[in-house]
């Protein structure tokens, strides 16, 4: 399985919201810490904003901020909005495959994609920058202590 950048970029732009809390951030500074085109992340932190992630605000003074706390959000439920679409073969989808009424495979696929979210669904996002790891995180994407 592999998720879709705009997955990887919700994750990551969540990460950093979750390390630079209370202070808000910008599109352009998350934009920089990574590397990463604004323009992808101004979609994403749109589409975030919408699922009741992050809070925006706009114009002077403006920018992003956790939309709840970071134990509040389920990294499976991220992943499962922000993937929209986690059909991993055609017949997932109603897609017409000639085997499909013996086939196992399909069984056998939504069995694993279960398991995948399942795992993810253990974890929140306060879990992902507990302890060493969000002083870690912090540090290399330059966000001052």
């Amino acid at each position: 399985m592999r998720l879709t950048r705009y997955t990887d970029y919700s994750l990551r732009v969540l990460m950093y919201l979750a390390v630079q809390e209370p202070q808000q951030s910008s599109i352009a500074g998350i934009a920089a810490a990574y590397g990463i085109s604004e323009n992808h992340l101004t979609k994403v932190a749109h589409q975030l904003g919408q699922m009741g992630f992050i809070q925006t605000t706009r114009g002077r003074g403006g920018g992003l901020r956790l939309g709840r706390a970071p134990a509040a959000i389920n990294i499976g439920d991220v992943v499962r909005q922000a993937e929209g679409d986690l059909a991993l073969v055609e017949c997932f989808a109603g897609g017409a495959c000639v085997i499909t009424v013996p086939c196992r495979l399909r069984h056998a696929l939504s069995q694993a994609l279960a398991a995948f979210l399942a795992v993810l669904d253990g974890y929140t996002l306060a879990d992902l920058v507990a302890d060493e790891a969000g002083p870690a995180i912090a540090g290399l994407l330059g966000i001052p202590e």
